[in-house]
């Protein structure tokens, strides 16, 4: 039997949800004092990391560091977060940069209160309670979340997935056509299905749209 929750009792477990304004904050980082609302107007990648200093960790700050320019063209900022101290992110942040030739050019939310982490449920006590979990959220420029991905602390992630899913979010919002798997910019895109048998009737000869049956249509675009 599902049982649904009520609002108040969902919002009390601390997960923001897909389509609700994303938690407001002010945090220290390694770029300073900085709040959410610092950020309207272009999308956000935030995203935290178990602990500085760890290997996974590492590799996946270089990755993003490299995907940083690929999303500043599609008007998206990065910001990291870890429950470790402003210092220590930025010795790590040195150390990257000494070690990888990778400069971290995107600032990173020093949590040792655990505050933002709470507020969008990065951590998983079932795994750690003293450590945030991998957890992503896309965030719009109206500040709105828009896709949230979690990964345990044992899997690196793969960045050019959220790449991906920022091109899409993007694209649909620009055409009202939805992406089908594994979709890449170019691809055809998913049109609505109909919701009348009258549209249903009318689709499948539609121009510029190739249907497989009544529901299931592609456009190129």
């Amino acid at each position: 039997m599902n049982v649904e929750l009520p609002d108040t009792v969902a919002a009390s477990t601390g997960m923001p949800r897909i389509g609700e304004p994303a938690p407001a904050f002010e945090a220290e980082t390694t770029h300073g004092t900085l709040r959410l609302e610092d950020f309207k107007g272009s999308w956000l990648v935030l995203f935290s990391h178990p602990a500085d200093f760890t290997p996974v960790c590492t590799t996946e700050f270089v990755a993003f560091s490299k995907a940083h320019p690929k999303l500043r063209k599609l008007g998206c900022e990065l910001m990291g977060l870890s429950i470790d101290s402003v210092y220590s992110h930025i010795a790590w942040v040195r150390n990257i940069e000494k070690n990888f030739g990778v400069e971290i050019e995107f600032p990173v939310i020093a949590d040792l209160n655990k505050e933002v982490a709470s507020l969008y449920g990065m951590i998983m006590p079932g795994e750690s309670k003293t450590e945030t979990s991998r957890c992503v959220f896309i965030i719009d420029g109206q500040q709105t979340i828009r896709a949230i991905i979690y990964y345990p602390l044992t899997t690196g992630r793969n960045i050019e997935e959220i790449v991906r899913v920022i091109k899409a979010l993007q694209t649909t919002d620009q055409l009202g056509l939805a992406t089908p798997a594994d979709w890449q910019p170019g691809e055809p895109m998913i049109v609505p299905p109909p919701s009348t048998q009258e549209q249903a009737a009318v689709r499948v000869g539609e121009a510029g749209i190739d249907c497989t049956d009544w529901y299931f249509c592609k456009r190129t675009v």
